[in-house]
């Protein structure tokens, strides 16, 4: 039996007005890739690249957004905050490709190119307990993927389990502990907009997400906090830019 899973949003979180999407996905499917998914990702790609600037970033609400974020927390502005979003939209404008991982972790880094959201998988069994998304105290421990452990900055915005590890900071960097690798069978997923994303955007947003990882992952679904009405049912329109 599936142990008990929760994540919640702490009143701090609320009063900075972070929409966010909660929902754990189980006995998933995962591998390196996907041919029929490595196709469809080309053609994604492709038409991204056909519109993508640095005019377009600078301009886009979307980033925009994440940035005020930042400021309203006091948050420096540099090459470790890059929303990413935009850090994916940096390096497929840089080398005409987006990061290969692993096919769930590619599928979620297309969408969110594409919609300028952040989006992030954690895989279950890793996570210690229940996780809340509240503002960091300086104590807890951020591992960051590829680099070394320190302690969290205090003021920011993260994703924090019972262990009080940051699973990522901001919408900007997640963890060793947590990541998503092809042994990988049980996600937690987090969807996080700004002020400029309304809930419907989220909502196509996450109807999009679960159906592309149901076609190439499978996978049962359990929706934990959304900032639409009817939790149980996203939605069935894809966004289009």
């Amino acid at each position: 039996m599936a142990q008990p899973f929760n994540a919640t949003v702490a009143p701090e979180i609320d009063a900075l007005g972070i929409p966010v999407v909660f929902f754990v996905m189980r006995n998933l499917s995962n591998r390196l890739a996907d041919p029929e998914f490595d196709r469809l990702k080309r053609a994604a790609t492709s038409a991204l690249l056909a519109r993508l600037s640095p005019e377009e970033l600078a301009a886009d609400p979307v980033l925009a957004g994440y940035h005020r974020l930042h400021e309203r927390i006091a948050c420096p502005r540099n090459r470790t905050t890059i929303p990413a979003p935009e850090n994916l939209l940096k390096f497929l404008a840089k080398k005409g490709e987006l990061p290969r991982v692993n096919l769930l972790v590619d599928i979620y880094n297309l969408i969110s190119a594409e919609t300028r959201l952040a989006m992030g998988a954690h895989d279950l069994e890793r996570i210690a307990g229940n996780v809340r998304f509240r503002l960091t105290d300086g104590s807890e421990l951020f591992h960051p993927l590829g680099d070394g452990p320190r302690a969290a900055r205090a003021g920011e915005y993260a994703y924090i389990d019972e262990a009080d590890e940051v699973l990522c900071r901001l919408e900007v960097r997640q963890v060793e502990k947590t990541k998503v690798t092809e042994e990988t069978r049980h996600c937690f997923f987090i969807i996080q907009g700004n002020e400029t994303t309304g809930s419907a955007m989220l909502q196509a947003a996450t109807g999009r997400l679960i159906r592309r990882i149901q076609e190439f992952c499978g996978g049962g679904i359990e929706m934990l906090h959304c900032p639409w009405p009817d939790p149980q049912h996203p939605a069935e329109l894809a966004i289009s830019r």
